[in-house]
């Protein structure tokens, strides 16, 4: 589980190794991208003054018109597509074809490894400003849940005497934690279409349904230094889209068990109240002359100090792990699947396997992700666990015995399952044979009807031993 808040609600030393506090651009010393967007107001005057004064602040008026709720996805949107300016390639058609080409061996070669089915009815080839554009209603969908009730447990946990000295801002702090939100979800998009070489890549399918996407610059930049054919690169990362692709696609469950943790842990969210009135003494008192309403820097310092970071309870922390747990064996699948059907096929499957797990454990999509919008990184040794899973699984029984815990969540691996991952498999025998035995109980026939209504009731054991009395 991450240190990491969702949207960046903590103190700004959180995880002093990821961040640089204080650079800009981060995180850590701007919490929400506010410098951007309100360090003109330090000078003094207040919003409304500045909104109608300036043009900077027309199109900042703009914005904060947004009632299309918790997030500011127009923001979110521009922001991603601005960090992808320098650089972006469009894709050619040669580049579509080859994509289309890729997938489609890809789903013949899995056909002779899983039991289940091609989940692609059409393919694409997406630049990055298209995996943001085609990706945004899944997100939205994922994330607003979430940034609702942060916004709502932030507000009604601010005690009155803070919040009247927000002054003329109070009115628009609604509207601000959608900027905020907007302004963080577009720089997480941004710096992810930098590098997703797949929709599947964070591991949620956030193409539409049926749709198998590679992003070939991005694919073209993961081959770099990799001394291994584009062909085979682009196959073998096809070949990971095309798996992931399957399972969501016939697994019904999977998408909403999955989107079910992160609201879960949404619905969880609670600050202590006493807590943040405490904190927000403190945090005063620590404030050069104070909360100052002119100045929305101090406002932002307040934000960032961590007096407004929500307690994380026992319920979230299941929903965490529950999140973990299926985002694992989900990857661990597709590990297992794909080297199955590329190991006699592909003769740099091994180092290619290799650098995809180097990135994960260095913090692929699915880590920046989680632990930025979710407050999760996933850890690389659940995937390991899951991946031993599945691959015993598939040895022991078959791909098809394999693929059959699919049929139901209940049958899967749990958290605690994957500490011991051979002793979840062994158990299988085991399982087997209490359904087997169940089952030739149940086709036991019955004592035959005689039809003879004349013939006496059993006698009872007890009333028998009365009666020899």
């Amino acid at each position: 589980m991450s240190d990491v808040p969702p949207f960046g609600f903590g103190p700004p030393d959180r995880d002093p190794e990821r961040r640089e506090p204080g650079k800009e651009g981060d995180p850590a010393g701007d919490p929400f991208g506010l410098g951007a967007l309100f360090g003109g107001l330090a000078g003094g005057g207040s919003p409304e003054d500045l909104l109608g004064k300036m043009p900077l602040f027309a199109e900042l008026q703009k914005l904060m018109s947004w009632s299309g709720g918790p997030v500011n996805w127009d923001l979110a949107r521009q922001g991603a597509i601005s960090q992808l300016a320098v650089g972006h390639q469009p894709t050619s058609q040669a580049e579509q074809t080859a994509v289309a080409e890729a997938l489609r061996l890809a789903d013949l070669w899995l056909d002779q490894v899983t039991e289940l089915p091609s989940g692609i009815e059409r393919t694409a080839a997406w630049s990055r400003v298209d995996w943001v554009e085609k990706t945004l209603p899944a997100w939205t969908e994922l994330i607003d849940p979430l940034a609702e009730k942060v916004v709502a447990a932030m507000t009604s946990a601010l005690p009155q005497e803070a919040a009247m000295s927000f002054g003329p801002i109070a009115g628009i702090m609604g509207r601000m934690g959608g900027l905020m939100f907007g302004a963080q979800v577009g720089q997480a998009l941004g710096k992810l279409a930098d590098e997703v070489v797949t929709s599947t890549d964070v591991g949620l399918p956030l193409a539409p349904a049926g749709t198998g996407v590679l992003v070939p610059q991005n694919v073209a930049d993961f081959a770099a230094g990799l001394d291994r054919p584009a062909d085979e690169v682009r196959l073998f990362l096809a070949l990971r889209e095309a798996a992931s692709q399957r399972l969501f696609a016939h697994v019904p469950w999977l998408r909403q068990q999955l989107q079910d943790a992160v609201h879960a842990y949404a619905r969880g969210i609670t600050i202590d109240r006493e807590a943040i009135e405490r904190g927000i003494t403190e945090a005063m008192s620590g404030m050069e002359g104070g909360l100052d309403p002119s100045n929305p820097e101090s406002i932002q310092q307040l934000l960032g100090s961590g007096v407004l970071e929500p307690e994380e309870t026992p319920e979230q922390q299941m929903a965490l792990r529950r999140l973990e747990t299926l985002l694992a064996l989900v990857e661990g699948w597709v590990d297992t699947v794909v080297a199955e059907s590329a190991k006699d096929r592909l003769p740099g499957h091994s180092a290619l396997a290799e650098t995809m797990r180097r990135r994960r454990a260095t913090g692929g999509p699915a880590e920046q992700t989680f632990a930025t919008l979710v407050g999760l990184e996933l850890r690389p040794r659940r995937l390991r666990d899951a991946a031993t899973v599945w691959g015993a699984m598939g040895q022991r029984y078959g791909s098809a015995e394999r693929d059959r815990l699919w049929s139901h969540p209940d049958l899967l691996p749990t958290s605690d399952d994957l500490d011991e991952p051979l002793d979840f498999v062994a158990r299988q025998d085991l399982d087997d044979e209490l359904a087997s035995l169940t089952a030739s109980d149940a086709e036991q026939p019955s004592a035959p009807d005689t039809g003879d209504d004349d013939t006496p009731p059993e006698e009872n054991p007890d009333d028998g031993a009365e009666k020899r009395g």
